[in-house]
């Protein structure tokens, strides 16, 4: 009998051992760690250039905080601003956050608080993590986990990390409300909202509500708890505060659907042989959302079900491309002015920036102005909204980069952004200036209140690898105006996360082991 309680406990040690390391490997520490391999080499700008702001213009909606603060874009209108001065000239300081232990986690999201404290969104093998930063120490007050994601599981069984890089859904496209609270769809199809409490010294995350979205969204997922799955798998990829009150959610599969968070009614539709892989934009009217197939203008009727304003088909190319989800844009909709909406379609061989008139059109007049073609033939793809910023749009080239655990040939990443105008008479759009900027996957943002737009790129080591810098360039000119060297190596690799800029003008991006923090020095503390 003895023996076989030894067995039984060797065993039960040998089951458990793997969860015990991996609840170990998974932790975050609470201080903040610098990523190995950071640069010392100091930043670099031109001193002929004189900063000064852009005019343009992003409204303030309803159940979201002031432009530049929230969502992953920025603001309702997704126009990838932030109404500050970000980082430039002398006395900038680079700091890093190492997220997770021996796990890797990429910190892809940040939203702000109102009072300047960074909310992060950290994706790792285990599932999606918010963490609540200190910006003066880069200290995780408080974390919350959210479970994890089926593609992440699949991943593993495949041996095909490809898979999670072609699932947006599990909350990366969260929101901060105008009280603080965070709202998104975690992988168990549950609506959350999110509040952070302080009790003296310590901070905390607390779900206010909760919405179980199960009996409107399939969700047969192959998953550690589901191994066989025979149904229908779909997730809920993004969560926005619509024009009408309530919450507005799309799923991958071409669900659309409203929440009504006071009753918690649901309503939806669906978009049959359509995929939805972006964020979407709204404005006080309607919701902005593009298909694999279409751009779309909703609004929701009394019943809450949203409705079609408008559909306007765009060319798709002939398939997936290096740099893309899937056969589709791979931008989210941006707004412009009180006018326009703009996207990038997926055409063969060079993607199209595509301006549409989003309101109801005048007789005779079309829903397109312009379809320009950019970047290089056979060699043109992007996975990464525009810039949206007064008749302007800037667009990074993304083709040749699929991840940054498979990425082998970093000399096949053609690089390139290029700026697109809309004439002011409408006839058309031209483009103004091209970059040969190799900026392989982030999301980049426009400090609005200097004219830089911000980039994250590499050069090529000369030991090997990559060396990687944030990369400002002139709104007006495109002309490089400001290098920030961050790191070596891929764990400084960005990997489709986002660059964002605190209320305050510190810059946030995401890497591979964590973020990266550029700030002024002598900065006073939150």
């Amino acid at each position: 009998m003895r023996k076989r309680w030894i067995g039984l406990g060797v065993l039960g040690a040998a089951l458990a051992a793997p969860f015990l390391f991996l609840a170990i490997a998974n932790r975050e520490h609470v201080a903040a760690r610098p990523i190995a391999g950071q640069s010392t080499a100091p930043a670099i700008w031109d001193s002929a250039f004189q900063p000064s702001p852009v005019p343009g213009f992003v409204p303030a909606l309803p159940g979201l905080p002031p432009p530049g603060r929230s969502p992953m874009h920025g603001d309702g209108y997704q126009s990838d601003t932030h109404p500050v001065s970000g980082p430039f000239g002398p006395g900038l300081e680079v700091r890093t956050r190492t997220a997770g232990t021996w796990l890797p986690r990429l910190c892809a999201t940040f939203v702000f608080r109102s009072d300047g404290k960074p909310v992060a969104m950290c994706g790792g093998v285990t599932g999606f993590r918010l963490v609540l930063l200190d910006p003066a120490s880069l200290d995780a007050l408080a974390t919350y986990d959210l479970p994890m994601r089926p593609s992440t599981f699949q991943a593993l069984v495949r041996r095909d990390m490809d898979v999670i890089f072609g699932d947006s859904s599990g909350g990366a496209y969260l929101f901060l409300d105008d009280k603080d609270r965070i709202v998104l769809a975690d992988s168990r199809q549950v609506i959350q909202r999110i509040a952070t409490v302080r009790d003296g010294k310590d901070w905390r995350f607390v779900p206010e509500n909760r919405w179980d979205m199960t009996p409107h969204v399939p969700h047969d997922c192959q998953n550690y708890d589901n191994w066989s799955p025979s149904g229908e798998c779909d997730m809920i990829t993004t969560v926005m505060p619509g024009p009408d009150g309530r919450l507005w959610w799309v799923t991958r599969q071409g669900r659309i659907g409203t929440l009504d968070p006071a009753t918690g009614k649901v309503a939806q539709t669906r978009l049959a042989g359509e995929e939805i892989q972006n964020a979407f934009a709204v404005d006080d009217r309607a919701a902005y959302i593009v298909s694999d197939h279409a751009q779309y203008a909703l609004t929701a009727g009394a019943d809450g079900r949203p409705r079609i304003l408008w559909r306007h088909p765009y060319d798709r190319g002939g398939g997936r491309k290096v740099g893309s989800i899937n056969q589709g844009s791979g931008t989210t909709p941006t707004l412009i002015g009180d006018r326009y909406v703009t996207f990038a379609d997926n055409a063969d061989p060079r993607i199209n920036i595509v301006v549409l008139r989003r309101g109801v059109l005048k007789p005779g007049e079309a829903r397109e102005i312009c379809r320009v073609p950019v970047f290089t033939p056979g060699a043109s793809a992007t996975d990464n909204s525009m810039i949206g910023w007064g008749r302007s749009i800037i667009l990074e080239n993304n083709a040749g980069f699929s991840n940054g655990f498979s990425q082998k040939d970093w000399g096949a990443i053609e690089g390139g952004i290029v700026r697109v105008d809309i004439r002011e008479d409408e006839s058309g759009c031209d483009i103004v200036w091209t970059s040969p900027l190799v900026s392989p996957s982030v999301v980049p943002k426009l400090a609005t209140g200097n004219g830089i737009a911000y980039f994250y790129g590499f050069d090529a080591a000369p030991g090997g690898g990559q060396d990687w810098s944030i990369v400002g360039l002139d709104f007006r000119t495109g002309r490089q105006v400001v290098k920030i060297p961050t790191g070596h190596g891929g764990a400084f690799n960005n990997n489709w996360g986002s660059i964002a800029l605190a209320p305050d003008g510190t810059l946030y991006v995401a890497a591979m082991r964590g973020l990266i923090q550029v700030r002024r020095t002598g900065r006073p503390a939150h």
